[in-house]
């Protein structure tokens, strides 16, 4: 029997369990006591079918004004000096020759820059959106290798470049840290991500361990990776008196603007930050010295400030991914059963921010084992505050633990689907909270099935074409379900006359990166209105729009979805006030009530039914508004909510040079429903191809003799391009959670997770060589 067949047996069951487990809720609720969702039950038809994006045309015409564009009156251009020592003082700065170059408007230094306070470090509030509690350019200290000491204003961008070049600095150098063995050697401590503990324990892993007929106890490191969005960082500020406005390339609009007003003394009214257009962000595109930098500057010279990050400036002052080190050990029974199960490690991170790389997220509810202990620690360094990228913690954790499984499946001879599916978990493995949807092994099956996995060679090295060996590997896929609270929409329903067509205007204060977000919140609002899509129209970006909407966590759609719900059930219930008594629709509830062909009617008998335009017009307006904030994340305390994937890599492996190259490559989803399958493909397969950059490639090289990143350009630091990605297939299960708003779960960090270990997998399945520290060169395959 095939590995196929055994899993199509195996899935019939696990499917058939989960959904009895499912916890009982009226068939059009999401949450307990939640509102009901039409869309679960009654669809219009957008949602699920394949729209392109509605940004599309309007950037591949030029037409998208991104912050790097918005042109001003009298802007001037900035460009910074970066320091060159890892922790200090300044003890001379000499501008002359830059004040004294030609078309330089102005040269701040913490000696002449407004006196400003020191941002708010994300997490430590609602609102604040800071990567570390440091002033800027407050004082003459140094913190980390690159911090700007200087902001040049010119004329021209090339002016200010050359002006920043003529900065000269001499420093104090104090001692510091920035080798990660030392700082181990001198001690660790507990690490936390938001405000949890990042360790553990379920009975003792370690004699469990040392009990196991089979184990395997080994240790992964990852490097440190950075930011590379297409468009680099860049704001674009103007003051007018004391109300400041910042166009910005940002992913959390409301709370940069929130944090800036703090740093100026401002009422958050006072500071308006606009995002229309974001050329990536994948975390790094939050609040950075350089908006702040930006906005002192243009008060100081008066006029408004282009700020633009070069590639290096983005290295030097943007964080990144952290380097790990983690071990993980299995002990498994005969049969393959987890009987102990230990992820654990070290990572590093700043004095200043409180962001290790928490690693163990995607381990707590993976597999089910009898013991279990997952730990992250913690050094501090003196370096560049690291921040969120890509499923932070998941990424880099999938490739440990998901590397240590195949090797125990090596160790027990069994197939590593085989012993995937075998561990898999009835409830939460922690929580012991059911699922709220997990088809897992379906997607296993899909996969399988798909890729041909049966043609897997069973011994490392054995299928060969030429100079190249071939192997296949897989690692499942994982991350976190998220809905931040603090969403909130605006509908405004418009008509001229009762004969006009209807326009609704809906407005969330989300971000929209590329992924689609606008397309899918156009459809989300079209299908909830009854309305045709390109009568629906879409604002966001804009930190005066209602609710705090931050697109990181995957959470950005269910949380707009939310919102949207919300808005439109207070939508129904003002328009049934409308309405009034001589209506079809009077005396019902909005409960009894849904959208439909732009208008409302009853559920049950859609014959009582009104216009939207009927019921304006009979209220003697031309529009109205709603404002609503999304009900809380209930959903979370209920059930353990995840995304869930199942990666196949095929590699061919030079066996004279070592040089690796990914011939082929599967993604099989389970992401509850798929709303755009046209955006969630570009998604799926986005994050795949960064998730090959990681296994191959990228690394962020840093000199831990100064703590100096060395290779800040696109030429040193390696990212795939066009002939390092194969043809990547992606299907789903498209089953909808019926506990989440809309079915749907992210989808815009789960590609990313499970890659490098399919990757690793694939490549000792191909030559027998198990390599455990990224990114896989060709040295480590000689």
């Amino acid at each position: 029997m095939s590995i196929v067949d055994s899993v199509k047996g195996v899935v019939q069951g696990a499917v058939q369990g989960a959904m009895e487990k499912l916890v009982p809720l009226a068939p059009d609720s999401w949450i307990p006591g939640g509102v009901p969702d039409p869309l679960i039950r009654r669809q219009h038809g957008l949602i699920g079918t394949p729209v392109s994006r509605l940004d599309g045309a309007a950037k591949v015409q030029g037409a998208a004004r991104f912050a790097a564009e918005v042109p001003l009156a009298g802007m001037v251009y900035a460009a910074l000096t970066y320091s060159t020592i890892p922790r200090g003082r300044i003890a001379t700065l000499d501008t002359d020759a830059a004040e004294a170059a030609p078309g330089v408007v102005l040269v701040m230094t913490h000696r002449n820059a407004p006196r400003m306070n020191t941002p708010a470090v994300f997490g430590s509030s609602p609102t604040a959106a800071a990567p570390a509690d440091l002033p800027i350019m407050q004082d003459d200290r140094i913190h980390w290798n690159g911090q700007p000491i200087a902001v040049v204003l010119a004329d021209t961008q090339e002016q200010a470049d050359h002006a920043a070049s003529l900065v000269v600095a001499d420093y104090a150098a104090e001692p510091a840290l920035t080798s990660f063995a030392e700082a181990k050697a001198a001690g660790t401590e507990p690490g936390a991500f938001m405000g949890q503990a990042l360790k553990v324990e379920v009975g003792d892993a370690e004699a469990a361990l040392k009990a196991a007929p089979h184990a395997v106890d080994n240790v992964y490191r990852t490097p440190r990776h950075s930011h590379n969005a297409i468009e680099p960082h860049a704001a674009t500020v103007v003051w007018e008196g004391d109300r400041l406005t910042i166009h910005d390339a940002s992913q959390l609009v409301t709370a940069a603007a929130a944090t800036i007003a703090d740093v100026f003394d401002l009422a958050a009214d006072q500071v308006h930050v606009l995002s229309p257009y974001v050329g990536g962000g994948f975390g790094g595109k939050c609040l950075w010295d350089h908006q702040i930098l930006g906005a002192a500057a243009a008060k100081l010279a008066t006029r408004p400030v282009r700020i633009a990050l070069s590639r290096e400036g983005v290295y030097r002052i943007v964080g990144g991914r952290t380097l790990t080190e983690q071990r993980v050990a299995i002990g498994a029974a005969v049969d393959g059963h987890f009987q102990a199960m230990i992820h654990a490690g070290t990572t590093a991170t700043t004095p200043h921010n409180d962001m290790p790389e928490p690693f163990i997220v995607g381990s707590k509810s993976g597999y089910a084992a009898d013991s279990v202990t997952l730990s992250v620690d913690v050094v501090r360094l003196n370096m560049l505050a690291n921040t969120f990228m890509r499923a932070p913690g998941e990424s880099v954790g999938t490739f440990a633990l998901e590397s240590g499984i195949d090797e125990l499946a090596v160790e027990l001879g069994i197939d590593p689907i085989d012993l995937r599916v075998r561990n898999e978990p009835e409830t939460d493995p922690l929580s012991d909270l059911p699922f709220s949807s997990r088809n897992i092994v379906e997607a296993w099956r899909a996969g399988a099935e798909a890729f041909g996995w049966d043609q897997r060679p069973t011994e490392p090295g054995t299928r060969r074409e030429g100079e190249w060996l071939i192997g296949m590997g897989c690692a499942t896929a994982t991350y976190p379900y998220y809905r931040m609270p603090g969403g909130a929409a605006r509908i405004t329903l418009s008509s001229l006359s009762a004969d006009a067509p209807i326009t609704a205007i809906v407005e969330v204060s989300a971000q929209e990166m590329g992924m689609g977000t606008a397309t899918t919140t156009a459809m989300v609002a079209a299908e909830r209105l009854g309305l045709p899509m390109d009568a629906v129209e879409v604002r966001y970006g804009d930190s005066i729009i209602p609710g705090a909407i931050l697109a990181g966590g995957s959470q950005q759609t269910a949380a707009i979805g939310a919102a949207v719900i919300a808005a439109h059930n207070a939508l129904v219930a003002e328009l049934l006030k409308l309405a009034g008594n001589d209506s079809p629709l009077a005396g019902l509830s909005a409960d009894e009530v849904g959208s439909d062909d732009a208008g409302l009617a009853k559920l049950d008998d859609p014959s009582r039914r009104e216009s939207y335009a009927s019921i304006l017009a009979r209220a003697q307006r031309d529009s109205v508004t709603v404002t609503q904030e999304a009900s809380q994340p209930l959903e979370l305390m209920h059930w353990s909510m995840h995304s869930y994937g199942a990666m196949f890599c095929e590699v061919r492996v030079n066996s004279v040079t070592g040089e690796t190259r990914v011939s082929r490559f599967l993604g099989s989803f389970d992401t509850g429903r798929i709303l755009n399958p046209k955006t969630a493909r570009s998604q799926f397969r986005g994050g795949i191809i960064m998730g090959l950059g990681m296994a191959l490639m990228e690394e962020t090289q840093f000199d831990e003799r100064n703590g100096r990143i060395m290779n800040p350009s696109l030429a040193e630091y390696h990212i795939p391009v066009h002939l390092d990605v194969p043809e990547i297939d992606v299907i789903w299960t498209d089953i909808a959670d019926p506990h989440t708003p809309m079915g749907a779960h992210g989808i815009g960090e789960i590609g990313i997770t499970g890659v490098a270990a399919a990757v690793a997998n694939a490549v000792y399945n191909a030559c027998g060589k198990r390599v455990r520290d990224l990114p896989i060169t060709l040295d480590k395959l000689l």
